[in-house]
């Protein structure tokens, strides 16, 4: 379950924040916090601005200004040098599974999270504490076995694992995933919802943001709905996946089934 909430400044926290992307406005003075330690789900239709969160809060996308004023703030601190939030946060997104697909092995790609790129060039030194480290999240996420091979060759479920390890090589607070079942089979799906199961239930917090109601694993205890660039809904899991309420977030009449503490949508 999530961790309660706290004095202590959120672990994230958007005021006010509108972000255009092209012609369109992705968010439209969407606020939210999430704490430190908070298992977190950010649910919403394809298009409703759940990427564009993310960008927000990884600084891909700056907020627009607006008289009212924005924030985008970590940890209550609105400036950060990139090298320390790396320690902070690990970020899992599609778009960086696109980039990371290339002619590295599996340990080359994980060890390339230490110096904030894709793959290893001649003026990275790597340490054996860095080795270590990688052998560490191998073992971790149960994937030694694809140490050696190239990405190029992986499954989709077999590269996600892969840089899940490089996103947690520096032991970050939070890791935020975005749409992490996508294109993957049945059996990939279930084996990667036990891994976020694994690592929530060692300490690291899961923000995971996705439209597939299964993705969301028992250990979240908080649900966000987006919709249209605003926070459609806010609260106890429980209350945000009912049918009164998806329905609407979604456009139409939905049925929600509990079992086993994963909810499904039809």
């Amino acid at each position: 379950m999530s961790s309660p909430r706290s004095a202590a400044p959120p672990l994230i926290e958007l005021q006010n924040v509108t972000v255009v992307r092209g012609e369109r406005v992705a968010l439209d003075r969407l606020t939210l916090s999430i704490a430190v330690g908070e298992h977190v789900g950010i649910l919403g239709p394809n298009g409703s601005g759940k990427s564009s969160l993310i960008k927000a809060i990884t600084r891909e996308c700056w907020p627009r200004y607006t008289p009212e004023g924005a924030l985008v703030r970590l940890l209550g601190r609105d400036r950060w040098h990139v090298w320390d939030l790396r320690t902070l946060l690990g970020i899992v997104t599609n778009d960086l599974m696109q980039t990371c697909t290339r002619d590295v092995s599996g340990r080359e790609l994980i060890l390339s999270g230490f110096f904030s790129s894709v793959e290893l060039c001649p003026w990275h030194e790597v340490t054996a504490e860095m080795q270590r480290k990688t052998g560490e999240v191998l073992d971790l996420l149960e994937i030694p076995h694809l140490a050696g091979r190239m990405m190029t060759e992986l499954s989709s479920g077999e590269a996600r694992r892969v840089l899940i390890a490089r996103a947690l090589v520096h032991d970050p607070q939070a890791l935020i995933l975005d749409e992490p079942t996508n294109s993957l089979d049945f059996h990939a799906q279930r084996e990667l919802r036990e891994i976020f199961r694994k690592l929530a239930q060692a300490g690291t917090s899961i923000i995971l943001v996705t439209h597939h109601l299964p993705d969301i694993i028992p250990e979240i205890g908080r649900v966000i709905l987006i919709k249209q660039g605003r926070v459609f809904g806010d609260g106890a899991k429980a209350e945000m996946l009912r049918k009164e309420v998806l329905s609407p977030l979604f456009g139409g009449p939905v049925d929600v089934l509990e079992r086993d503490g994963y909810y499904h949508l039809w």
